[in-house]
């Protein structure tokens, strides 16, 4: 796993997309077993909770199986087109909850969304990226 700390992409955000790649390209199959929080983030040289929370996104998005006390392992692929509607739940799950931890309401944070779409309407949507 490669993390390029210039991107602007946050890290968690990097480890979510490698693992989904890795997931959708055959490189890690269902039933693998992920290195655990702390080893990733030693090998990687970045933060446990960084780690921790691009596998809590994993999880949401139903990529992974997190069974405690014996590891997290790549889940069986869900359906079809049901696993970009899965991504895209966890990643506004997991922006909605960072938006009201910085104190946002919920009318703000539906106010910024429809801005934001509304402003970055030229761009094709990019299916499930």
């Amino acid at each position: 796993m490669q993390l390029d700390f210039r991107s602007g992409l946050p890290v968690y955000r990097q480890i979510f997309r490698q693992v989904q790649r890795q997931a959708s390209s055959g490189a890690l199959r269902p039933g693998d077993q992920l290195p655990t929080v702390r080893e990733l983030a030693v090998l990687l040289g970045v933060n446990f909770n960084t780690v921790a929370r691009a596998y809590r996104l994993l999880d949401r998005a139903r990529l992974v199986s997190a069974q405690p006390g014996r590891g997290t392992f790549v889940a069986q692929r869900l359906a079809g087109s049901r696993a970009p509607h899965a991504v895209l739940k966890a990643l506004t799950a997991d922006f909605i909850a960072q938006a009201q931890h910085q104190g946002f309401t919920r009318a703000e944070i539906a106010a910024m969304v429809s801005s934001g779409l509304k402003t970055d309407s030229r761009r094709e949507p990019r299916g499930g990226q």
